[in-house]
């Protein structure tokens, strides 16, 4: 007779009465809220959505919102996970006072956008100016200049809402657009600037959606990117989208702003036979990978002479670059002798066009930020009225850009956990189990000495502690 045993070990379980925190490494997150002053700069901004008198403020129903989405939470019922620690999170928004909160947003949502883009924009500035000499606008110039990522997406709705609408790809749901920043390798994961809510019909290569979202983003950016008189320095910025982004009207409107810009261009069919000397690559250049290090199966050239461009603002150059098909990758009309091209545009002051190559291909990090943005509450907007899903979606983008601002105001430049995604900040920091005792009449919040990622969790308290803050919370750690 053989006995049977479990993979895992069997122990009884039993409920208690003790203060015992589910997700206590969230103190990390919300500790760092504190130190930036959120709640009083809630109360500034958006006050006047939180009725006078009540227990409630705006700082602790956007913060408990925040805070719930960055660990991972859907809906505003998932509010019950940071409700059962009130000895952490403090007292709790209820579900009924949420619900009444964004209603008072569809009353009012010109008012609500401005507030919550002033708030972000003054977040943004503590977060950056705390990051010291990690501060990306320190490091903004002509030749270096701040790259904002355009791009849209798609969220599936499977009920309907107001402005839901059938999209291109067959589903239903909504066409968001969004602007996001990006730091550059070893400094973080970038951030989200603006998120533009709207229907699933809209047009992905819209010129004035691109302009609309492109003033909204650059709005977001601190003082440092602005004059005296408070006219933007268009050279500190470039502005990187795909094929979508190469209409006239809207490069003609950045370069009316002396803004760069580097997007992706769709070549002419009929243009074809002007790059058939593919395989004579006297004239290309090898092109380079995200480290810098020459590659020896793809190329880059300067084809402004070659392919001429008609109506595009003055100084913008076409480049093409070309590299082995990809195994299954199906051949176009423009593939020749094996080998893809594709073009894009710049404006851009530097030359070489295997560093103009490389920064434009590193566009595909905006779709891990979007995938984050998702991830952390755009992939499921859970009202009906669309001024409260963009209201929804505007504390999502405020989610997902906290561990971002934390990542590049409390880490070290080349630190590991500046390139996690949120998952893993979840998995292997937020979800840290902890316990609160009382001590001394003070309150404490006891993590285990076996947690994997102590050391890091040690870093960023003591790193956070170090920020001017007011109001901060009296619980330690």
């Amino acid at each position: 007779m053989q006995k049977s045993t479990g993979i895992f070990p069997s122990v009884p379980v039993a409920f208690t009465g003790q203060s015992l925190v589910a997700h206590a490494g969230l103190r990390v997150l919300t500790g760092f809220m504190d130190a930036v002053g959120f709640g009083a700069l809630c109360e500034d901004r958006l006050g006047r959505f939180v009725p006078a008198g009540a227990m409630h403020r705006p700082g602790r129903l956007l913060g408990s919102l925040a805070a719930m989405l960055a660990a991972g939470g859907e809906h505003v019922s998932d509010l019950d996970i940071l409700r059962a620690s009130p000895g952490v999170f403090g007292q709790v928004p209820s579900n009924a006072t949420i619900s009444r909160f964004f209603e008072r947003t569809v009353v009012n949502p010109e008012v609500f956008s401005y507030g919550i883009e002033t708030l972000t924009r003054e977040l943004r500035s503590k977060a950056w100016n705390a990051a010291g000499s990690r501060n990306p606008a320190l490091s903004a110039t002509a030749a270096d200049p701040l790259i904002i990522d355009l791009d849209a997406t798609l969220v599936t709705s499977h009920s309907d809402k107001e402005n839901v609408a059938g999209t291109y790809k067959g589903g239903y749901g909504f066409a968001p657009f969004i602007a996001s920043c990006d730091y550059g390798t070893g400094n973080g994961t970038g951030e989200i600037l603006a998120v533009a809510l709207r229907p699933g019909n809209a047009g992905a290569n819209s010129a004035d959606d691109h302009i609309r979202v492109f003033h909204t983003a650059v709005a977001q950016l601190p003082d440092g990117f602005y004059d005296e008189a408070g006219t933007l320095s268009g050279e500190k910025v470039l502005i990187r989208t795909d094929s979508a982004g190469a209409s006239r009207k809207f490069l003609w409107h950045l370069h009316s702003l002396g803004v760069q810009f580097s997007t992706s261009y769709t070549l002419p069919l009929g243009k074809a036979h002007m790059i058939d000397w593919i395989n004579d690559k006297t004239n290309w250049q090898p092109a380079l990978d995200q480290n810098g290090t020459e590659r020896t199966d793809a190329w880059v050239i300067n084809a402004t002479d070659v392919i001429g461009l008609q109506d595009y603002p003055p100084g913008t150059q076409l480049f093409l670059r070309a590299e082995p098909l990809h195994a299954g990758a199906q051949p176009t009309l423009l593939d020749m002798d094996g080998h893809r091209v594709t073009a894009f545009l710049t404006n851009s002051p530097r030359w070489h066009g295997p560093f103009l190559d490389a920064r434009h291909r590193a566009r595909g990090r905006c779709e891990n930020r979007i995938k984050t943005l998702k991830n952390t509450g755009l992939g499921k907007l859970p009202f009906f009225d669309f001024a409260a899903n963009q209201a929804w979606a505007d504390i999502a983008a405020l989610a997902s850009n906290l561990v971002s601002w934390l990542q590049l105001a409390a880490l070290p430049h080349g630190h590991h956990a500046k390139a996690w995604d949120i998952k893993r900040w979840r998995y292997r920091l937020f979800a840290t189990a902890g316990k609160v005792i009382t001590r001394a009449r003070k309150h404490h919040l006891l993590l285990p000495a076996t947690a994997p990622e102590k050391d890091l969790i040690t870093l960023l308290l003591e790193t956070v502690s170090r920020i001017s803050v007011p109001d901060r919370q009296s619980t330690s750690t």
